[in-house]
């Protein structure tokens, strides 16, 4: 199993017989090098969406345009995705579990907001979630844009994931101390990988405290467009 990181809270993550770019904004995106966008996409079977805004959506409709795959989300933005763009997609909802070649995708709480941008101010975009994903012997929790929730409580404990994908930028998500502090109370992880972070200068440009707060638990500090094995 292989994770790349594609800067802000974009990820590849090669995984059973799928290959599932999450939340991949490329495109302006200030940490990804432009000259990588096609071996950052090469080969993708699935494009994971966590909630609409824009650093998050980023090039999903073209990536899914261009190499025929599906967006796969929460039913009212990928619905809207399937109706508006012509993209292919697959909806679900929170507690609804999707099989992306092999790897048990199941959706689960998050709390932040979720919107497109409109012409005329923020418009719906369904609930922001996360994703818990099962495969080749691991289960990653990917929290997509959250604050600290009584719902990691029962997600850790039925869910038992060993590798966290945690954002921990701070401003608009939790920081590396509530990061910190929710992996020690509700999950037992081997692994985090922190994002949502480094992107712009009002986030947290590095995981030391994250480290700190998280003593016998490997903390990788992610290189851009360098694989992970897992």
């Amino acid at each position: 199993m292989k994770l790349t990181w594609l800067g802000h809270s974009g990820f590849r993550l090669e995984i059973e017989q799928a290959v599932i770019l999450i939340d991949p904004w490329l495109s302006g995106n200030p940490m990804f090098p432009e000259d990588s966008r096609d071996e950052a996409i090469a080969g993708a079977t699935h494009i994971l969406v966590t909630h609409g805004h824009g650093d998050h959506t980023g090039d999903t409709v073209s990536i899914a345009k261009e190499l025929g795959i599906p967006a796969v989300g929460i039913y009212d933005m990928v619905s809207t995705w399937m109706k508006h763009e012509g993209i292919e997609g697959i909806g679900f909802n929170k507690g609804g579990t999707v099989d992306l070649g092999g790897a048990r995708v199941t959706m689960v709480n998050a709390s932040h907001s979720s919107s497109f941008e409109g012409a005329e101010g923020p418009v719906y975009a369904g609930h922001e979630s996360g994703f818990m994903i099962a495969g080749e012997g691991h289960v990653i929790y990917v929290s997509g844009d959250t604050d600290i929730m009584a719902d990691m409580a029962w997600m850790g404990e039925y869910h038992r994931p060993d590798i966290g994908i945690l954002c921990a930028g701070g401003h608009f998500t939790m920081d590396m101390d509530r990061a910190a502090w929710a992996a020690r109370k509700y999950f037992d992880f081997k692994t985090v990988i922190p994002c949502h972070y480094k992107t712009f200068p009002l986030l947290a440009q590095d995981a030391e405290v994250l480290k700190a707060g998280l003593p016998g638990v490997q903390v990788i500090e992610p290189e851009v467009m360098l694989p992970i094995s897992l």
